[in-house]
């Protein structure tokens, strides 16, 4: 095979790379022909199956009455700005304090054992709780205490609770980026005079970091679900909103609403969170930083 022949300074492409091209050209095209057909004819089905059933009509009246839907998504919205205020929050305090518990557990020595032990023991035991159990307790644990300066709001204790569960998760996250790092890094650092606080700051926690990003994105994706829950505590949240409505009409389509707004704020999380993923694959693939 000649080489590609070069017309100055443009690069001319041979006859077998243009075949081999259009090749892969014809075949995504075709296979994105079968993906669309495919997904057609499986919606085609489900849809189907689902408006024949002999339940359809009283279900679509209770679950999916545009009437209801156009009455609760104004009140659902106004409660969503508190989910995300408490996302917002919440995964900043979850950030700091899981970095804190990992760079705890992570600590050498004897002099280190009590903060070691401490921060495992907190993380296995709200890892080991349910986070609905960890709500009730604090939401309604924390007020019949009657301490004093101690607040009794809601919101906060709610948000407290989901600080506490997801920093345990978030926690292990850093520690398993941290625990990644080879040793040899370590060992660079000190032998050009680093200390150990430096070597963790400058060498250790940039790269744990980055390895991590992906997980750490998933678990503030699955915050931003839980943080319907604080509805339990009687917290006016989109949930919580679309369950006054639904109360009073005994239509369950505001729940749907509900839900959909949190699908909609998830996706878009979840494609950002694939996109680094795969980019960060591509990096290591190709031998660059991770």
């Amino acid at each position: 095979m000649p080489p590609a022949a070069v017309a100055g300074d443009g690069y001319v492409p041979s006859a077998r790379r243009l075949e081999r091209e259009a090749f892969k050209r014809r075949r995504t095209r075709r296979a994105t022909a079968v993906a669309a057909l495919s997904t057609l004819v499986t919606a085609a089905v489900l849809y189907l199956v689902v408006v024949n059933s002999p339940g359809w009509e009283r279900t679509r009246e209770t679950f999916f009455d545009p009437a209801y839907a156009r009455k609760a998504l104004p009140e659902v919205l106004e409660g969503l700005w508190l989910n995300l205020r408490l996302l917002a929050v919440c995964g900043a305090c979850v950030l700091v304090l899981g970095m804190l518990l990992a760079v705890a557990r992570t600590l050498r020595g004897p002099a280190f054992f009590p903060l070691r032990a401490l921060a495992t023991a907190y993380t296995d035991f709200f890892r080991g709780l349910p986070l609905i159990i960890n709500l009730l307790i604090v939401v309604f644990g924390v007020p019949a205490l009657r301490l004093q300066g101690v607040t009794t709001d809601p919101v906060v204790l709610g948000g407290v609770a989901l600080t506490l569960t997801y920093s345990a998760y978030v926690a292990e996250v850093f520690r398993a980026g941290i625990e990644s790092v080879h040793p040899s890094q370590r060992a660079a650092a000190r032998s050009l005079g680093l200390s150990h606080r430096k070597t963790l700051r400058y060498v250790v926690l940039p790269q744990a970091v980055r390895r991590v990003v992906p997980p750490l994105l998933n678990d503030l994706v699955s915050l931003q679900k839980d943080t319907g829950l604080v509805s339990i505590a009687g917290a006016v949240d989109a949930v919580y909103a679309a369950q006054i409505i639904a109360s009073r009409d005994f239509n369950y389509t505001p729940y749907i609403v509900a839900g959909l707004i949190f699908v909609a704020l998830t996706i878009p999380m979840t494609r950002f969170t694939d996109w680094v993923t795969a980019r960060m694959d591509r990096r290591r693939a190709q031998g660059g930083t991770v």
